[in-house]
């Protein structure tokens, strides 16, 4: 079950650049903290590429926060996290599943914010969108509630989920919204 929470985790980057853009809300009515939009982005790469048949791969994801804005913060203007995982068995269908989630954002001011949460897949046309809503448990923004949302084309998931495709990289585009408790 770890594998597959931080495999949901990475594959957030699962959505690719075109596509349509869903916007970040807060989940709660308190202040909106900190808002990430475009160019923020996620690549996801998988060596091997997946296929529609479980086998093993590795995961290497990585997501850059920026332009951000922040009230609480003035200095705060991006965010960086990364990841490299090994796993045994991961197939293009795993990109599609909903899960729980935890990863923490390392701030250009140096402070970090771990979100804890859940991610929610969807396909609304050609677009994938991965939708991450939860909270902050640790570090800057502690007990504020996040949105996070990437979109992109689903083209390549879709091709690989009926057999007829790989899947060896996602480039997704993300909205990043954090808003302190009420």
């Amino acid at each position: 079950m770890r594998s597959r929470t931080v495999l949901t985790g990475l594959l957030t980057t699962a959505a690719t650049v075109l596509g349509l853009m869903a916007s970040a809300t807060p989940a709660t009515a308190g202040v909106l903290d900190v808002t990430c939009l475009p160019t923020s982005s996620q690549t996801a790469s998988f060596s091997p590429p997946l296929t529609l048949a479980p086998g093993p791969t590795t995961v290497t994801a990585s997501t850059q926060y920026g332009p951000c804005t922040s009230t609480s913060v003035p200095g705060l203007t991006s965010g960086s996290r990364s990841a490299t995982i090994p796993y045994p068995a991961l197939s293009c269908l795993d990109l599609l599943t909903s899960a729980p989630l935890t990863f923490t954002i390392t701030w250009n001011t140096g402070q970090t914010s771990t979100i804890s949460g859940s991610t929610t897949v969807t396909t609304a046309g050609a677009a994938l969108v991965v939708t991450i809503t939860g909270n902050v448990t640790a570090g800057l923004f502690a007990g504020g509630s996040v949105v996070q949302t990437i979109t992109g084309p689903s083209t390549a998931v879709t091709l690989c989920t009926l057999g007829l495709g790989t899947v060896s990289s996602i480039d997704a585009l993300v909205t990043l919204a954090i808003t302190s408790a009420p």
